[in-house]
C-alpha cells in the first residue's frame, strides 16, 4: 500500500469508500459529505491552489483518503481537513495517523497557520486521533462548508 496524490481514475474508487463508510457506520446522509457533488468528482475538486487530495492505494484499488482546501468564507491562512474516510480493512491500522500527518505537514508547507474540520460525534476514533494530534474543540463552526449535520468542530494551530 502506498500514499500519494489522487489521479483523475480515482473519481470512482474514492467515492465509493466514501459512500460505504457512511452506509457501514450509520452516519447521516443529509449535511455532510455524502451529498457534497464533489464526491463524486474528488481529482477536479482538488486542483484549486493550496488544495490536495491523497489516497490510500493497494494493488490499483483505493482503500481511503484525506484532503485539505482552502476554508470557505474564511480569512486567509485557514484550512480545512476534509473527506478522511477508510474502508473497514484499513480502520485501526496507523493508516489515519499516516494521512493526518501526511495532510497536516504539506498543509503547513502551502503556507496555512491552522487547520479546522467538521466531524460527527459517532466517529470516536477519528476524534481521538484529532486530539492526539493537537486539534481543540470550538464552540461553533467556522466559514460556510454546508456540512450542518457535523455539530463537532475543532481547530489546530500548524
Amino acid at each position: 500500500m502506498h500514499i500519494r496524490e489522487i489521479e483523475p481514475h480515482n473519481n470512482l474508487g474514492i467515492e465509493k469508500v466514501i459512500k460505504s463508510t457512511f452506509v457501514e457506520l450509520q452516519l447521516p446522509l443529509v449535511g455532510t459529505a455524502y451529498e457534497d457533488i464533489e464526491t463524486t468528482q474528488m481529482y477536479e475538486a482538488y486542483q484549486t491552489p493550496k488544495s490536495f487530495y491523497l489516497v490510500i492505494e493497494d494493488s490499483g484499488h483505493i482503500r481511503g483518503g484525506v484532503g485539505i482546501k482552502p476554508l470557505k468564507a474564511s480569512k486567509p491562512g485557514i484550512c480545512e481537513l476534509q473527506k478522511m474516510y477508510f474502508l473497514k480493512e484499513l480502520r485501526g491500522q496507523g493508516w489515519g495517523k499516516k494521512m493526518l500527518v501526511a495532510c497536516l505537514e504539506k498543509a503547513k508547507k502551502e503556507g496555512y497557520e491552522f487547520c479546522y474540520l467538521e466531524t460527527i460525534p459517532a466517529l470516536k476514533a477519528a476524534i481521538r486521533l484529532y486530539e492526539q494530534h493537537g486539534f481543540e474543540y470550538l464552540n461553533a463552526p467556522m466559514g460556510q462548508t454546508g456540512h450542518h449535520s457535523c455539530d463537532l468542530w475543532m481547530l489546530k494551530k500548524l
